[in-house]
This record gives structure tokens, sequence and C-alpha cells, in this order.
């Protein structure tokens, strides 16, 4: 939308324009992950459960703490919308806000998915993906982004009218309220602003609107994590398929997505522990 009014160009806009950018969270300072350790870890560990993700539809796996899961296409380009809680406290959940302020738009190996405040600790540390080949292309665009919401009935609505139900926000809505056995208006409070995986994303230069484009991902490809803590996870096979003409649809082609869970062996992680909670004394200055 362009504003009515027309308001004076300052004779500085130019040089104000051009002061350099400062990175607002340096990255030197994380707590950083033993990626040495969780891959060697890795290379033992074997599968202990699977999940296949129909079709425009959500379903939750669990992992626990020191354990891996990892996130594959399997028939056809797929992008999946995650949502990732503390499996024994929901109220810790992905903050993808804070995870984007500290990696940026999109994440990859050896990048990290953090909660909420008050807890603000590693959820799940990325330890491989295949796509990681890509970088950003000439549009600006990137894989596994951390900028979109997710797609929901409630924008479909006031955007195009009428009720889409296999949106990513109603499926993750009723993976959640089935796998905890609460009604619906108590799950839907808890799904959460996702990582968009495989997703190929960014913003237009000239207008600065998220954009999506067709995801580069295809069967055999996967996104991997290892657990920092204790995690209940939701992983939506998004309506839009590859997402390279439109979401919340029933005309675009749409695939499965899998996830498998793998344990290390026994003594694989010696030395290891599961992330505290954040440190800060919570007093606000009162």
């Amino acid at each position: 939308m362009t504003s009515t009014k027309t308001f004076p160009i300052p004779a500085d806009a130019e040089a104000r324009r051009a002061i350099k950018p400062v990175i607002c969270y340096p990255p030197e300072t994380l707590p950083r992950p033993d990626l040495a350790l969780y891959q060697a870890a890795r290379e033992g560990a074997t599968k202990v459960a699977e999940v296949l993700v129909p079709a425009r539809e959500a379903a939750v796996f669990e992992a626990e703490a020191g354990q891996f899961f990892r996130i594959s296409s399997v028939e056809g380009p797929q992008v999946g919308d995650l949502n990732l809680w503390n499996r024994n406290d929901i109220s810790e959940r992905f903050f993808s806000g804070k995870t984007r302020a500290l990696h940026g738009t999109h994440v990859s190996t050896g990048e990290r998915l953090w909660s909420n405040l008050p807890y603000l600790r590693p959820m799940a540390t990325i330890l491989a993906d295949t796509l990681e080949w890509y970088g950003i292309d000439a549009y600006g665009g990137s894989v596994h982004d951390v900028i979109g919401t997710r797609c929901d009935p409630y924008t479909g609505a006031l955007l195009q009218g009428g009720h889409y139900h296999h949106c990513c926000h109603s499926n993750l809505t009723r993976a959640l309220a089935d796998h905890l056995n609460i009604p619906l208006i108590e799950a839907e409070p808890h799904v959460h602003d996702v990582l968009n995986v495989f997703m190929c994303t960014g913003f237009t230069r000239d207008t600065g609107q998220y954009f999506m484009k067709a995801s580069p991902v295809r069967p055999g490809d996967y996104l991997e994590f290892f657990a920092e803590i204790d995690i209940l996870g939701a992983l939506s096979a998004c309506p839009g398929g590859d997402c390279s003409t439109e979401h919340s649809s029933d005309t675009a082609a749409c695939y499965p997505l899998r996830v498998e869970v793998f344990a290390p062996a026994e003594g694989a992680l010696a030395g290891w522990q599961s992330p505290a909670r954040n440190g800060y004394d919570g007093s606000h200055g009162r």
C-alpha cells in the first residue's frame, strides 16, 4: 500500500541510507555445539522409531534428549511445517523469532532451534542438511526458513473466504490434540510459528514481501537434528506441495514426508549434558 501523502526527502537521505548495518546478535559468544561428538555418536546410532506423515496432514513424533531425528523427502518434492515442544512441558516450545535473530532467516548445519522465553535454550541442533548446497539464489531465496508463520485457515478466510481445514496450522492442531488426547480448543494455542523444512523463500527486494518458490528438495534429501532436550515434534506435509504455485490447495501435487528417530550406542555421548534452561534470574529489575 502506498501512502497518499508526500513527504519531503531530506538533503542527507543518501548519507543516511549509506550507514553500514550492525549485526544485532553477534554469534561469536553463542554456546557452540560439539558437532564432532554428535557426528561420531550418529555413526553408531540405530533406528528406534519411524513416522510417515501423509500428504496434506500432520503427524507427531518423539525423540529423547541425545537422540537424532531425520525429516526426509520420500516420493516427490514436498515441504513441511515443523513444531517442537519440550516433551515434558509443552509451555516450552520452538521460538522461530529468536532463532531467526540469532542465526538468520534460514538455518542449516551447525545451527540450532531455540526455545521461547523464559527458557531460551537450544532444543535441537541441525546435524546434516543435504540442501545446504543451495545457498542464497539470485532472488534472495534460500531453504529451511524461520520467517514464515505457517499456512492457516484464518488468513485464508481473510484473503479468499471459505474454510480450508488442511492448512498446516489446522493439521498441527489436530495432530497435537489427538496425541495429547485434549480438545482442539486446548491444543490450538500451543501451535506456533514453524521451521519451514525444505521450503524455498525470501523477501522481494523491491517491496519487501515474503515470497515462496519451487523447493529444490527431491526424494532422498533430508534434514537431520540432534535432540538437545526431550522433544515432542509435529510435522505437517504442507498442502502446497513444493510451494511452486500456491499453498492451502487441494490441487497442488503433494507427497508424504518421513520422520525417523535414531538412538546412539550406550556411552557414545559420554560427557554430554542436556542444556539447562536460560540462566537469567527472572527478577526483571525488581
